[in-house]
């Protein structure tokens, strides 16, 4: 699927056309800045939940400690990565698409399909 991105609105089409257009795009953004807004949420509620366990597992006896055990350093890591790291680079790359489309916008191009 390959995109071609046109400079400027051709004289041939009429204003509502690029109003639509602009509607389109910033309905396209509030999605986007919805799905930021899920994965940042999501990031969070995972920061409170490790929070929490670890704070329990402080508060335990030593021989409750040594019955209940704790994830190994290398577990805690993929779990960072995957809760943590991944998410937060989709949102960098969902918030540069967003400023592709705001610059777009302002700039007056459209794209095609």
């Amino acid at each position: 699927m390959t995109k071609l991105i046109v400079q400027g609105i051709p004289s041939s089409a009429a204003p509502s056309r690029q109003a639509e257009v602009h509607s389109l795009v910033d309905a396209l953004i509030e999605k986007r800045l919805e799905e930021v807004a899920e994965i940042e949420q999501m990031v969070q509620r995972y920061e409170r939940r490790v929070q929490k366990e670890e704070q329990a597992y402080r508060t335990m006896s030593t021989f409750r400690k040594f019955l209940s055990g704790k994830k190994p350093d290398h577990h805690a890591a993929v779990e960072y990565i995957h809760y943590v790291k991944k998410p937060l680079e989709k949102a960098r790359k969902l918030r540069e698409e967003i400023a592709r489309y705001e610059a777009m916008k302002l700039n007056g191009e459209y794209i095609e399909e």
